[in-house]
């Protein structure tokens, strides 16, 4: 306890506020990651599904996602740019010293940023105005370029983990970079398949959690099947593959950060025949109370063995480790991620069981509620791993060379204070707006839908599909009509499908 006060007390007071800042707006963006990196493939996962099978639902959810995927965009292109400006603003030190080395990781997260959203722009102005394949052919490059974004931020955030790259001179500055091997560092590839799997399946399990809600209200049509298997199908496939990624990236912690493997497990003395601690709190003596103790699993999952030696926090002096209680908020968001983790398995397992048997979702009502609140579960999970990641690496900025408090600003700690309380006003009135502005359009669509009985009945909610499917669905509901010598529909002649 001693120990960790005067290591508070060492602490420049501005780097509390600075950090606090920090993670309030890092916590506020991530909730828009998976949407910005994996909306654009469940998109164009539908739209091609739609053009192949000539059916204009699939077209229809596709550009509705497509709207809601501009917004979300839009938003996150504030937050992000806030980001930005934080790492320059907040960490100098960082940047200053180690700009040269890590920072084309955000060099190139900003081009494909820059892409990113030409092609956004591309895609929405198509519908409508483009040859049907050749919209689909044009956006297809659009997930890539999120993928290509996130690849970015992954690399420098992985080089914090694992710096390499670099030689230091006399006076402790890095020279003779490699950008290679400062880009391609041992927890880049576990940080970023990782990272990418959970976002994809994040993204997949909230988009079906929306119509698992509408399926458990009595929306049992086409339309709102099609638009809960389709991400969830994504989702529930990518679940046991990102369970086993996990498992790597919490090896490869293991082997190049022991220090904050042993934060994340609450490990205090090294040794082997580690038990694993389910939950639980680590006091500042090394004692832990609370919590489920699974005898030697922890040095098993490490090591395959219950001899693998498991290094402890106590192994290195208390100015180098997390304190107790950031040891302990980096386990419980490791627990809490595993845990939905856990439960997410079961419950993709529960979908392909009957998918494989009756070719055909589940029938109970359960599994809809647990689907409907996957995804948020999913961006809880989110949340819990960066904290983890962040948390665990404390008190390093740069691992093992250089710590937060030497980054931080000069700035005193009361603007800082000041900041954060305005960035707080800020951001719930911009979330509040994307929110409402959901709700409008989901309000709107769904009054679309409800103008087109009919068709919703003949298994399509609106005949107002995007190009391409509408014609033909014109031309059979006028023949079925009667109306074939009637006049003709103006928006089909125009081959744009007339806007309404």
């Amino acid at each position: 306890m001693n120990s960790a006060i005067a290591i508070l007390a060492d602490t420049p007071p501005q780097l509390l506020p600075a950090r606090q800042l920090m993670a309030f707006t890092l916590a506020s963006h991530i909730l828009l990651v998976p949407f910005g990196v994996a909306l654009p493939a469940i998109t164009l996962l539908m739209h091609y599904r739609g053009l192949r099978k000539g059916d204009a639902v699939a077209l229809l959810l596709a550009r509705r996602w497509s709207a809601v995927m501009a917004v979300q965009f839009a938003i996150g292109i504030v937050t992000g740019t806030v980001l930005s400006f934080e790492f320059g603003l907040l960490w100098p030190g960082l940047m200053g010293r180690w700009g040269d080395v890590f920072g084309i990781g955000f060099g190139v997260e900003a081009w494909a940023f820059f892409l990113e959203a030409i092609l956004i722009a591309i895609y929405l102005y198509g519908w409508r105005r483009l040859a049907p394949w050749t919209h689909f052919w044009l956006a297809l490059p659009l997930p890539l370029t999120a993928l290509l974004g996130a690849f970015g931020i992954i690399a420098a955030n992985s080089w914090m983990n694992t710096p390499r790259g670099f030689s230091l001179d006399a006076a402790g500055n890095p020279v003779d970079i490699d950008i290679r091997r400062a880009i391609f560092t041992p927890m880049f590839g576990p940080e970023y398949w990782h990272f990418v799997a959970g976002v994809v399946l994040t993204a997949g399990y909230v988009v079906a959690g929306v119509y698992a809600v509408g399926w458990l209200r009595g929306r049992r049509d086409h339309y709102h099947r099609l638009g809960f298997t389709v991400p969830f199908t994504v989702a529930a496939i990518l679940t046991p593959v990102q369970f086993v990624l996990g498992d790597s990236i919490a090896r490869s912690v293991f082997h190049e950060q022991p220090v904050k493997f042993a934060a994340t497990e609450m490990v205090w003395k090294s040794g082997t025949h580690v038990p694993e601690i389910m939950f639980g709190r680590l006091h500042a003596d090394g004692t832990v109370t609370g919590g489920i103790r699974i005898p030697q699993l922890d040095s098993i999952l490490a090591g395959f063995s219950p001899n693998t030696e498991v290094r402890g926090l106590s192994s290195v002096p208390a100015s180098d480790r997390p304190t107790a209680t950031q040891a302990t908020i980096a386990h419980w968001a490791f627990d809490i991620m595993v845990t939905i983790g856990s439960l997410l398995v079961l419950l993709a397992l529960w979908y392909g069981w009957c998918w494989l048997r009756r070719r055909d979702l589940p029938r109970s009502p359960w599994f809809f509620r647990c689907a409907a609140v996957a995804g948020a579960a999913c961006l809880l999970a989110v949340e819990c791993g960066w904290i983890t990641t962040e948390v665990a690496r404390q008190p390093w900025i740069v691992y093992e060379n250089m710590r937060v408090s030497e980054a931080v600003t000069d700035t005193a700690a009361g603007p800082l204070w000041t900041m954060l309380a305005v960035v707080i006003v800020v951001y719930v009135l911009i979330f509040g707006t994307f929110l409402g502005v959901l709700l409008k359009m989901r309000t709107r669509w769904r009054a679309a839908d409800e103008r087109q009985g009919a068709a919703e009945t003949a298994g399509t909610p609106e005949t107002d599909a995007p190009y391409g499917p509408r014609r033909a669905i014109a031309v059979a509901d006028r023949a079925r009509d009667g109306g074939a010598d009637r006049a003709p529909d103006h928006g089909s002649a125009r081959g744009d499908g007339g806007e309404r």
